[in-house]
């Protein structure tokens, strides 16, 4: 199950002397084990799986996959881009 690693935000900022917006998407991420497809809910998790001397988890068994949720944003003359 993928877990949230930073909400969506917009927020305005002065870049340059000019006020522009600053837009931050969703991201999920999902940790995976490739072999035995379990999923961990944290970073922290995976490692601990990885550092464990009861599995033989290694470093390049874990997968971890990341989605960007991007909203729309109205973009217009008045947008100002960086």
């Amino acid at each position: 199950m993928p877990f949230v690693e930073q909400e969506a935000s917009i927020d305005h900022k002065i870049i340059n002397g000019k006020k522009v917006i600053v837009y931050k998407p969703r991201v999920e991420v999902t940790i995976k084990h490739i072999g035995t497809g379990r999923e961990y809910m944290s970073d922290m998790e995976a490692q601990a799986d990885v550092d464990s001397a009861v599995t033989d988890t290694k470093k390049e068994h874990i997968s971890r996959s990341v989605h960007i949720k991007v909203q729309s944003i109205p973009l217009g003359a008045d947008t100002n881009t960086v």
